[in-house]
């Protein structure tokens, strides 16, 4: 019976760890103040970047009304998509992952900034 509840405290304790790891989307908010003077996450409208509504899920260098740079669309044109993993790679140097992008943003360092930033990327009506 012991070991019993020992499991199951394990398996609770690893559930609510991985939720707490999926980011806050109001604190993501608050990160993406960095971000919105180049890009909107709530409309529809490219600013010096693109709006990165749907960004997650969504092909790189995809949305038809933006001018991507070169070497944004040859990051690109093997089929990537911007999934959570490839924004945790990206998001820290985007320069150091696409050499010649136009993006002159420096990264986000902090593991806790990144998971709350995608959680806003996912759905930013969370924030509102």
């Amino acid at each position: 019976m012991k070991l019993l509840c020992l499991i199951s405290a394990g398996v609770l304790f690893a559930l609510a760890s991985s939720a707490l790891a999926d980011g806050d989307a109001v604190a993501g908010a608050v990160v993406f103040k960095k971000c919105g003077a180049c890009h909107t996450a709530t409309g529809p409208d490219n600013r010096v970047g693109p709006s990165l509504i749907g960004i997650v899920g969504r092909p790189v260098a995809s949305k038809p009304d933006y001018a991507y740079s070169p070497a944004m669309k040859a990051f690109g044109a093997d089929g990537k998509v911007w999934d959570e993993a490839l924004l945790r790679k990206y998001l820290p140097s985007p320069q150091f992952l696409v050499k010649g992008t136009r993006m002159a943003f420096p990264g986000l360092k902090s593991d806790k900034d990144l998971d709350n930033l995608i959680a806003y990327l996912k759905n930013p009506a969370a924030a509102q």
